[in-house]
């Protein structure tokens, strides 16, 4: 970026910050925020914008194991500062206000970037517009596409009635891609114009980047042309099916990478998959990070400041964590396990012993993500925790609302808990309302972060990263991240080999009989190396456990970082 007055503007669906900030569903949005706040520390001309949800998520609640699913109360008011400037997007024909509210952010260097949150909730707009940025990732397809709308248009210009001057416009996702259609309608008014010529694409590429974060086709929205031009309006953009897709439909992810000057996935493996699911574009990878300062716990944050105290701007001083004498970094763990295990208790009411080997699995409940692998064979597990030594496993993890087959799985998960649990040798809970809060003392209490993907599907994966800066391995299939942050018995363990991606596996789900092959492979692989390398590892020699404690801090905990991925966006993408 060779202008450091004129802004990048970070576009995300949802930003994740604080736990009471419920602007966020996972992993997407703790990214988002963790990427702004690396760019307040490093001092970039970043601004954040994203939508304000007045019902959150959702809490989620367990009953009878399953999850049920209520508003999260929390007024914006006391948080965020209303701005005075009000924006409109014409939403069907009809002028819908929107006003934003703003969040100050302030980096370890004392620099600051604003992070605005727009809002329909006018008493201007009619009763359903107003609804409009209410809840996250909810309603149906015309739904989506005016929440999208108040994003990408209503984001742009909202920006520009805040008078920022904005050289970059960075779409994490595809949800963000309406403020291309900004852009173009910016062009043709400048020069009169009413057809999109290769003039006014240019004028809207050389300002765009854009990330793409799945590699699961439903995971790309899909609209109607004719319900877009409905809602939005009847463009000149809507008439060119080269640039969004194809005759009839809409594909946010093509035309965001048809008006990008650069698009990348967010690991190696993901940027293969992401070319060969749209192999006319051209798609780089940059690895994602994580907020070095944010995600590693009290007692471990004072144990860097104390050894090499700059690194919560420097996070690659992390790689001189081996030189940490052993009993201080065990104490460091020690008391973040305690920490953890109480609020395990306060929970579950049930008492966890931190002596113990305490298994950690926390993400999105939906089928991908193979769960309940590691309880698949009650009988395997058991007879580990009698002869290798006592587990302590903790699940935790949101479906989506709408998704059955991940409340199926978080409702199949707690069943089978409720018949392994055999103290003092096996106990299993699973923790209700996975959030930012409940996340950080997960990734930094447990003794080993697990993983179980099925190849290809995972694109990055951060919650190991997260383990990794708190001398937590991982044990993963080799998929997303783990590709490259795998070194076997140092920093972590593997699970099965590392995908072979080609045009008929990208992007969809193998074939029923392949899945099931793959998953008991998988799952044999993880139960030995459960059995007969990681459960002996960490009941024998502690300075050995503690030696791959060190090497993830050392060798993961230092390089993946949203520090580092800044710099490799900044190298990449944002220098025009």
């Amino acid at each position: 970026m060779r202008d450091q007055n004129r802004l990048i503007a970070y576009f995300s669906m949802e930003i994740g910050l604080e736990p009471h900030i419920p602007t966020y569903s996972g992993g997407l949005g703790v990214l988002a925020g963790d990427t702004l706040r690396a760019a307040a520390d490093m001092g970039l001309p970043y601004a954040g914008v994203t939508l304000l949800y007045r019902d959150g998520y959702f809490t989620q609640r367990l009953e009878g194991g399953r999850q049920v699913e209520v508003p999260t109360a929390w007024k914006p008011e006391e948080t965020l500062e209303e701005m005075p400037q009000r924006g409109y997007v014409p939403i069907e024909g009809r002028v819908v206000l929107v006003r934003a509210y703003r969040l100050i952010l302030k980096g370890a260097t004392g620099r600051y970037i604003p992070i605005y949150f727009l809002d329909t909730d006018l008493p201007e707009n009619t009763p359903d517009d107003r609804k409009i940025t209410r809840a996250l990732y909810t309603g149906n397809s015309d739904w989506r596409i005016k929440q999208e709308a108040i994003l990408g248009i209503g984001g742009r210009r909202m920006l520009r009635a805040f008078t920022h001057d904005v050289a970059c416009f960075h779409m994490n996702e595809g949800h963000a891609v309406f403020l291309t259609v900004e852009l173009l309608s910016e062009h043709l008014a400048r020069f009169d114009k009413s057809q999109i010529d290769s003039e006014c694409i240019r004028h809207a590429r050389q300002r765009c980047v854009f990330t793409t974060h799945t590699p699961i086709e439903a995971g790309h929205d899909r609209f109607p042309i004719d319900r877009v031009r409905a809602i939005i309006g009847d463009h000149p953009v809507f008439h060119r099916p080269d640039l969004y897709g194809s005759e009839g439909t809409l594909n946010t992810t093509i035309l965001a990478l048809n008006m990008s000057r650069f698009a990348n996935g967010v690991a190696r493996k993901h940027g293969e998959v992401s070319r060969s699911m749209f192999p006319n574009h051209t798609i780089d990878s940059i690895t994602n990070g994580v907020h070095a300062a944010s995600w590693a716990c009290g007692p471990v944050a004072r144990l860097f400041d104390h050894h090499f105290p700059a690194w919560r701007t420097v996070n690659s001083e992390l790689r001189l964590a081996r030189g940490i004498p052993d009993d201080e970094l065990w104490d460091a763990h020690q008391e973040a396990k305690h920490d953890l295990l109480d609020a395990v208790e306060t929970l579950t009411d049930e008492p966890f012993d931190p002596d113990v080997f305490t298994i950690g699995f926390a993400r999105r409940a939906t089928a991908y993500k193979r769960a309940a692998m590691l309880i698949s064979d009650p009988a395997r597990l058991r007879t580990i925790a009698r002869s290798a030594g006592r587990l302590q496993i903790l699940y935790a993890g949101k479906a989506h609302p709408h998704d059955g087959a991940g409340k199926a799985i978080i409702a199949e998960i707690n069943q089978a808990i409720a018949g392994l649990n055999s103290p003092p040798d096996l106990r299993i809970a699973f923790l209700p309302n996975y959030d930012i809060a409940l996340a950080r003392k997960l990734v930094a209490g447990c003794d080993m972060w697990l993983n179980t993907p099925e190849p290809p599907l995972e694109a990055s994966g951060t919650s190991g990263m997260k383990a990794a800066l708190n001398g937590v391995p991982s044990f993963s299939t080799m998929d997303g991240w783990w590709i490259e942050g795998c070194v076997e018995g140092e920093t972590g363990w593997g699970i099965g080999d590392i995908p072979t991606i080609n045009a008929g596996l990208a992007g969809q789900k193998l074939g029923v009989g392949a899945s099931e092959s793959l998953f008991r492979h998988d799952a044999e692989e993880l139960y030995r190396k459960l059995e007969h390398t990681i459960v002996p590892l960490y009941y024998g020699p502690r300075h050995l456990w503690i030696d791959v404690m060190k090497s993830a801090i050392s060798i993961n905990g230092s390089h993946f970082t949203t520090e580092r991925m800044l710099r490799d966006y900044m190298m990449k993408a944002y220098d025009d």
